[in-house]
């Protein structure tokens, strides 16, 4: 039943809009004789949220976390993040181009999410048969939403077409690219405005949906990518000092899924995260229908170890079947050979050995990996079958903001604070940061939120706000199957390029910028 609620949510959604430039003329002119429509619909509670479900459900789509789409420009061709074998080669190698792992279905799948939750907001609104409180929950949790997919589509392609209303399909069609800037401000205008409609927590079948601390959260990053160091301290401030979440005091629990089912699943620190859990929230993420492939790239590909194979492969194989795991994943994630290099890191530092590992039972094997953030249960989490959440932003990453927004406010003096607040779980003995310049900080804040945030999907924008990205890259050692990263980087691979498709539907995405972010 849940199925067909959400596949029905998102058909009421998207029969009402225009398909962003491309052609619909042949799907809307079907005769729906007993189909829904935004007339018939909204009449409700249970529908407000049935549409509320079927916006969640497109976090999930293939499009966006599912798959590494997302990852591509968020972890892959930085100096974090590569394989253990030749794939997704134009994200690892730096050779995306329009028409060419330009990003077209994120893109599709962003901009069906602005859609889906505008329509939801304008029917939602003021509307006399809901009860105010379905009405403010079901509105903080679409603005969050639809914030979620703006804040995407700036981090990847900068300036791009906006709207907050359903447009005719002309204007949908003719629309220009707005500043990211202009874009941020209103999604941190709504941002706002969330935070004050959602409660500070869920429990129950509703524990997957935004809080108003996820809100806030998010506000806090479109502050950092706008360089508004004070809105960026007084979000991250009010999470620390008022919200339900804390930090953790083992590093190795903050993503440990160890028999764990969607009760447990979510962790003291973790702030804004996608469900892939299979709650029993209707048109949540479920487990029995998402392939969080994403995940599967951290597991190691059986047919790849042990580094011994021939002599201790058969010891590899009973020592996961005694513990119910499998190693099934797809070889899609490794670090860099000076991240995972221990010396690279700080002495004591603890988080290295709970992040990487190249052994299993003590048996050797052949690639490092990034341990924090596999799940080997072969029961609950199987391949083709993960259900493990996408934690996105989480409390330690709001404490690191604080302290790199405080610094460049006001030096580092009252930014140690944040910083070692965190490293206190990081080191035994603590190791304090103190001692250092305004730029000194800066510079150590890029090594500290790489190791305390590695492989979490932070990585490139983070070098690209700091303006480092190119120069980061050039000097980075890449993998052999990489190696051409280093050569093939330009300034134009900070952001993507506008997806071609898009542009030969609607030449006026290059009135603004004929360059087409230098791609051309």
């Amino acid at each position: 039943m849940k199925n067909i609620i959400l596949n029905s949510t998102k058909l009421i959604l998207f029969t009402s809009l225009f398909c962003f430039f491309s052609s619909c003329e042949e799907y809307l002119n079907e005769d729906f004789r007993d189909g829904l429509s935004p007339s018939t619909f909204y009449n409700s509670d249970a529908e407000a949220e049935i549409a509320v479900n079927g916006a969640y459900s497109m976090l999930t789509d293939a499009g966006w976390f599912k798959h590494r789409d997302r990852v591509a420009w968020w972890n892959m061709a930085t100096d974090e993040r590569s394989s253990t074998r030749n794939i997704f080669k134009e994200a690892h190698n730096i050779i995306w181009d329009e028409g060419v792992g330009d990003g077209e279905r994120m893109w599709n799948t962003l901009y069906e999410t602005v859609r889906n939750t505008s329509d939801a907001i304008a029917n939602i609104s003021g509307n006399e048969n809901l009860s105010q409180t379905a009405i403010d929950q079901s509105l903080g949790q679409l603005y969050v939403i639809r914030a979620m997919a703006y804040y995407d589509l700036t981090c990847v392609w900068n300036d791009v077409p906006f709207f907050t209303e359903i447009l005719a399909p002309e204007e949908l069609a003719s629309l220009e690219r707005t500043p990211a800037q202009t874009i941020r401000d209103a999604m941190i205008a709504d941002l706002q405005t969330a935070y004050g409609l959602l409660p500070d927590s869920w429990s129950g079948p509703d524990l997957g949906r935004m809080s108003k601390w996820a809100a806030r959260a998010l506000e806090a990053k479109f502050h950092m990518f706008s360089k508004n160091w004070q809105g960026m301290l007084t979000a991250c401030k009010d999470i620390i000092d008022n919200s339900p979440h804390s930090l953790m005091d083992d590093f190795g629990d903050i993503f440990d899924w160890t028999n764990s089912g969607y009760t447990n699943k979510v962790k003291p620190e973790h702030i804004l995260w996608i469900d892939f859990t299979g709650l029993p929230a209707a048109g949540l993420g479920t487990n029995d229908e998402q392939d969080f492939q994403g995940g599967h790239d951290f597991v190691p590909r059986l047919r790849d170890e042990p580094k011994d194979k021939k002599g201790r492969q058969k010891e590899l194989k009973a020592a996961l079947a005694a513990n119910g795991h499998e190693f099934g994943g797809y070889g899609g994630a490794s670090p860099l050979p000076l991240l995972a290099d221990r010396s690279s890191w700080d002495d004591g530092d603890l988080r290295y050995d709970k992040t990487f590992t190249k052994e299993y039972e003590g048996i050797p094997l052949k690639f490092v990996y990034c341990k924090k953030l596999w799940n080997l249960s072969s029961e609950f989490s199987p391949r083709g079958n993960k259900s493990e959440n996408f934690v996105m932003i989480r409390l330690a990453d709001i404490y690191l903001m604080a302290g790199e927004a405080e610094n460049e406010l006001n030096g580092p003096d009252n930014a140690y604070q944040y910083v070692n607040k965190v490293r206190e779980r990081a080191f035994e003995p603590d190791q304090p940061w103190s001692g250092m310049t305004q730029s000194e900080f800066r510079v150590e804040m890029q090594e500290e939120r790489m190791h305390e945030l590695c492989m979490e999907n932070h990585r490139k924008p983070d070098l690209v706000r700091w303006g480092i990205y190119v120069e980061r890259i050039r000097n980075t050692q890449f993998q052999k199957h990489n190696a051409q990263a280093a050569t093939n980087v330009q300034e134009k691979h900070r952001y993507a390029p506008i997806p071609l498709s898009e542009i030969q539907l609607n030449p006026n995405l290059l009135k603004t910028d004929p360059t087409n972010n230098g791609y051309r």
